[in-house]
């Protein structure tokens, strides 16, 4: 089976396209995204303002084409936190469903660690052991902890890159002290809400990170590992990041996307990014990671393929067709809405 999965996130729409057998890992077949920029476009009220939602409409309609061409038989789209907590998300994902036909689910958070930690597990293997997984999107940062297929508990904060930058640090670089200090309060001040909790759980034995916020802190600052000829994940240490939350503080935007592994995209919300990644690294008392280049979107996939070998998956709506709760065919391709 070929499937697709649209994910609408902060900043772009990701389609992913893959083959997919029962006991088989996806096989990658495409991979196209376009720039939407909804979280920039989100004012303090949290309503998604209304060119973007027509760049919304444009970015689905456009990958929904896109699948079309590449001969996919099921579509998965779902929209992660910077849609899924609009105060107007009701009305923007109507009116892409009246523009396109296709019903964009969403899910929770926690339903979003899971899957990204279903991942993190399908890549690392078993032999990873226990595992602790962190991923830090534009709008939330998941952790989630466990030793099987599926974590053992997952949560979501409100930690997000991009949320923080926007509703925390200062227009304006250089970044003055006094603000980097109060929003490093901030994160450990969410982080309290849920650290007992989450230190109550067992010693993982691999700590994996996921993300292009981790991804790109660990090219700035961490080392590449051998992977066994498959793409080389980064190590990154609590020790070598931290010296980078005051330079990253102390640039521009332009300077920030100069440094190694930092795109220009993300020069920005780059600061924000370390500065959660060290806060949760020191919370989580955890040295070292290694970054892992499956995500959520692999982790959706995976979760399909469940259903198709028999077992139950981590998401109701993601199950075989005859038990969703909405399918339907649009542009010739049999779409499955991921709600929570």
């Amino acid at each position: 089976m070929r499937c697709g999965v649209i994910d609408i996130g902060s900043r772009t729409v990701h389609l992913v396209i893959a083959e997919l057998a029962p006991g088989r890992p996806p096989e990658p077949v495409a991979s196209w995204k376009q720039p939407v920029r909804v979280a920039e476009a989100t004012d303090r009220q949290g309503v998604i303002q209304p060119d973007v939602i027509r760049s919304l409409v444009g970015a689905v309609t456009a990958s929904a084409a896109a699948a079309l061409a590449h001969h996919v038989d099921r579509l998965i789209p779902f929209a992660t936190s910077a849609v899924r907590d609009a105060t107007n998300r009701d009305a923007v994902l109507g009116e892409i469903e009246a523009a396109t036909g296709i019903r964009v689910g969403f899910m929770t958070g926690e339903e979003e660690a899971r899957l990204t930690f279903r991942a993190a597990r399908g890549w690392l293997g078993w032999s990873a052991g226990r595992i602790l997984l962190l991923d830090i999107g534009g709008g939330s940062l998941e952790i989630a902890c466990g030793g099987g297929s599926r974590p053992d508990l997952a949560v979501s904060l409100p930690l997000g890159a991009d949320r923080l930058t926007r509703h925390h640090l200062p227009d304006a670089t250089p970044v003055k002290k006094r603000d980097v200090s109060a929003l490093r309060r901030h994160v450990r001040s969410v982080l309290g809400q849920c650290t007992a909790e989450l230190r109550a759980q067992p010693a993982p034995a691999s700590c994996v990170a996921t993300s292009r916020t981790f991804t790109q802190l660990a090219r700035l600052a961490g080392k590449p590992q051998p992977h066994n000829h498959l793409p080389a994940p980064h190590m990154l240490s609590r020790k070598d990041l931290g010296p980078w939350v005051p330079q990253l503080a102390a640039k521009t935007d332009e300077q920030r996307a100069r440094l190694r592994g930092i795109s220009a995209s993300r020069a920005r919300q780059s600061l924000a990014g370390a500065i959660v990644a060290e806060a949760v690294m020191e919370v989580m008392e955890v040295e070292r990671l290694i970054t892992c280049p499956w995500g959520l979107r692999e982790g959706v996939l995976l979760d399909y393929v469940s259903g198709l070998e028999g077992e139950p998956p981590a998401l109701p709506a993601l199950t075989s067709l005859p038990a969703l709760a909405d399918h339907r065919r649009i542009h010739g391709i049999e779409t499955v809405a991921a709600d929570a």
